[in-house]
């Protein structure tokens, strides 16, 4: 069923560029309508271009979670995991996990994008029968899937986030993102072994945009059960060094070493920039 899920999810994503993108690979998204037909240019902004293109999105993944047999629960609040629960309608204890993650690559630097969160490795995830901050226990999913969009940002002149145009001007203003890129992974599958946000007990992807894509994380080798035991773990197990102070594992090589794993089963994040530079 998981394999039958992942392999209609990776076709349905396939068709998704040519639904955002208009024939020159740019956003067909060009800004805000009002009633008065005056076009106000959007903004770069993450935050604001990827909930844009949530709902953008969203008719044709109902469209498609209909087609297969789904139904789309949403989140019951904005910082629940996950974006959308994917409930088989004959059989409601098959559930899918599915989170809609944005980024954006980074100019001047080849296959490489600016990453993103994976969700949360707190209560929710290590308790897999907790229901605070999930809209399921984690351990009722079969599988926790990515649908990734990786963008271009605009770097037009012409691009100006403070003018209003007239609607028949639409076609000539400047779409702040294009060449898009859509790809679908378990998000064990491309985790980094580093938090992906500041403060917060969020896990971090990788960020090569070629390891996206093929799902080459640094545990794609290892399995989701040593990416399970690490970020169950993360910071908690106290390790003594060397000179006999102690301090906390916060790296996959020492975790890997400490609980008699095979190191070289570990994809070394800095794969990724030697990509680049060959």
């Amino acid at each position: 069923m998981k394999n039958e899920f992942e392999k209609s999810l990776k076709e349905f994503a396939e068709t998704l560029q040519e639904h955002v993108s208009d024939t020159d690979g740019q956003w067909s998204i060009k800004g805000f309508i009002d009633v008065f037909k005056n076009v106000y240019t959007i903004s770069s902004d993450t935050k604001v271009v990827s909930k844009i293109l949530e709902i953008h999105l969203f008719p044709k993944i109902l469209k498609f979670a209909e087609d297969i047999g789904y139904k789309i629960v949403l989140a019951d609040h904005q910082n629940y995991y996950p974006d959308l629960s994917f409930v088989k309608v004959d059989n409601e204890n098959i559930k899918f996990a599915v989170d809609l993650k944005t980024t954006y690559k980074n100019n001047g630097i080849s296959e490489s994008c600016n990453g993103f969160t994976l969700g949360s490795f707190g209560r929710y995830f290590s308790d897999r029968s907790c229901t605070t901050f999930i809209q399921y226990p984690y351990n009722e999913y079969s599988g926790h899937f990515c649908l990734g969009i990786i963008y271009q940002r605009a770097e037009d002149s012409r691009l100006d986030e403070t003018k209003t145009r007239p609607i028949n001007e639409l076609t000539s203003i400047t779409s702040v993102l294009h060449d898009f890129k859509f790809f679908v992974a378990e998000k064990w599958q491309i985790s980094s072994d580093q938090k992906g946000s500041g403060n917060t007990a969020n896990i971090g992807s990788v960020k090569n945009i070629h390891d996206l894509c093929n799902g080459l994380g640094m545990f794609s080798k290892l399995g989701e059960e040593w990416f399970d035991d690490y970020w169950m773990n993360y910071d908690k197990i106290i390790v003594t060094n060397k000179d006999g102070s102690t301090d906390t594992i916060k790296n996959l090589l020492q975790f890997v070493e400490y609980r008699g794993g095979d190191i070289s089963l570990i994809v070394e994040k800095t794969s990724a920039n030697k990509k680049s530079e060959n």
